[in-house]
């Protein structure tokens, strides 16, 4: 184990323990009963300590969060040396490895919740479109035993990290990654092996921030992955519908306030549309829609009890645990 900070401040040493543990980092809190010894007045210093194996990317989430400053030097008495360019990071509890860029797009709970609302069985083929590192799309080949994955990304060097992440967790036979836009005419997916009609899933999680009405972030990364074109919804729906078969599904991710585009963009080719809000904290308004939708079908549109990711008190909840962290399928995941 190797110390990462050292400090007496009780609020300090909680915050930095939900970090860890929303980034699926084991630590443990050392001295933590020395207000036995000291009458509980808070003078001696608690160590959190990291395996070392964890501790890059430990120091990498704290420096993130703002606290570089709480940091203690490494075990041998020096800073570390210069970094990687990427961190190693656990997801799903540990069942899943992601390689991913340590600056820019970060993989977040919407690539999980996105795996976790997809309809798939053995033995479907899915197509993650937009999928950065993999993070969704690999999620949801460890969640469903057979089902076969395809990796959409632009970027070529994500699309690379995204081929590396896929053979780190033993998925090689059944997943794999093509550097190509979505947007791509269906001559540049058969190519790699996406013809028209040939998946039974598509699931996607596009640019959906409005630079009209939120901030954006400056780095080029963060950028592409957050903030959407005019037309990019719609492409996406199209670059969907052609990947499908006639009663193949879709499923993807969008900013909650954004839900009326979302169904304006599904139009007449999607039906037996599934709404699951995604909210924040409970009592609460939504953050995120998750939509499943079905091409060809006529069926009418059901709105799902919403999914709280913590509850009043800020507090994880139970049903985003067994989601996040334990690999479970959401209400979408069975229709």
């Amino acid at each position: 184990m190797q110390e990462l900070v050292r400090t007496n401040n009780a609020v300090l040493i909680t915050a930095i323990e939900a970090l860890l543990k929303s980034a699926d980092i084991p630590h443990m809190v050392l001295d933590r009963h020395m207000s036995v010894l000291e009458g509980s007045l808070g003078m001696l210093p608690r160590r959190i300590v990291v395996d070392e194996g964890d501790w890059a990317a430990a120091r990498q989430l704290l420096e993130e969060a703002g606290l570089a400053h709480e940091l203690r030097p490494s075990s041998a008495g020096a800073e570390p040396g210069p970094k990687s360019d990427l961190t190693d990071d656990a997801v799903l509890g540990g069942r899943l490895r992601l390689k991913q860029k340590r600056r820019g797009h970060r993989v977040g709970h919407d690539a999980i919740l996105l795996a976790a609302a997809t309809a798939a069985r053995p033995g479907d083929r899915a197509v993650d479109l937009g999928s950065g590192v993999g993070a969704a799309g690999l999620a949801l080949a460890i969640r469903v035993p057979d089902v076969s994955v395809t990796l959409v990304e632009i970027d070529p060097e994500l699309a690379a990290i995204a081929a590396e992440n896929i053979e780190r967790n033993g998925l090689d036979r059944r997943a794999s990654a093509a550097a190509l836009d979505v947007t791509a005419p269906a001559e540049d997916y058969i190519a790699k092996g996406v013809g028209p009609g040939t998946a039974d899933h598509v699931l996607m999680n596009p640019p959906f921030n409005d630079p009209a009405r939120q901030n954006v972030s400056p780095d080029p990364g963060r950028l592409a992955a957050y903030v959407a074109t005019p037309n990019v919804l719609a492409d996406w729906v199209d670059a969907a519908s052609r990947l499908l078969h006639s009663a193949g599904t879709l499923t993807l991710i969008w900013r909650a306030d954004g839900l009326a585009d979302v169904l304006a963009a599904l139009g007449s080719r999607f039906g037996d549309v599934a709404v699951l809000p995604v909210h924040g904290r409970a009592g609460q308004p939504a953050i995120r829609v998750l939509v499943r939708a079905r091409k060809g079908s006529r069926a009418p549109l059901a709105l799902l009890p919403g999914l709280m990711l913590n509850d009043e008190e800020g507090k994880p909840t139970a049903e985003a645990e067994a989601v996040l962290r334990g690999a479970g399928a959401l209400p979408l995941a069975s229709g």
